[in-house]
């Protein structure tokens, strides 16, 4: 019979990185989701998928595979394109190589939305995460980030 193992505690300072690391998870979201509100009337998730949509080729994906990049589920992520249908930004199609997909396709208008929004949100990225590290801490954040995720899903394609 196993013997239950008492819980690694965390130290104090180990609580300390953790407290950190929790604020940022949650209010980092927050506040890069209330500079797209604000000045580009937009959430960050819409975002994320008109920006996925924005680098690939012929700006296009299955509908699946954008789910994926925007880590939403496909219910939300359909949810959230139906909306974006709407503003005329992207337009879903059969796949022509496989009719039981749906493809997600920016269009020309969904183009300048993201080309408008990008310097706004690039400048929010900058401010709020990048100008306060040195460049040194930048690659050890890039680093850990990294190692985090690998533990969290160590098939992660977004690794780099």
């Amino acid at each position: 019979m196993d013997t239950p193992r008492e819980p690694r505690w965390l130290t104090e300072e180990e609580m300390q990185t953790w407290l950190a690391l929790v604020s940022v998870l949650i209010r980092l979201p927050a506040a890069l989701d209330g500079q797209l509100q604000r000045d580009a009337g937009i959430s960050h998730f819409e975002y994320q998928v008109l920006a996925g949509l924005s680098m690939t080729p012929e700006r296009t994906m299955r509908m699946s595979e954008l789910a994926s990049f925007s880590d939403g589920s496909l219910s939300r992520l359909s949810h959230v394109v139906g909306r974006l249908e709407k503003r005329g930004w992207v337009r879903r199609t059969p796949d022509p190589a496989d009719g039981r997909y749906t493809l997600a396709v920016l269009t020309e208008d969904g183009w300048d939305k993201v080309v408008a929004t990008a310097p706004g949100h690039v400048e929010a990225v900058r401010g709020f995460v990048l100008d306060p590290l040195t460049k040194a801490q930048t690659r050890q954040l890039r680093d850990i980030g990294r190692r985090i995720m690998r533990a969290i899903d160590p098939d992660d394609t977004c690794l780099g």
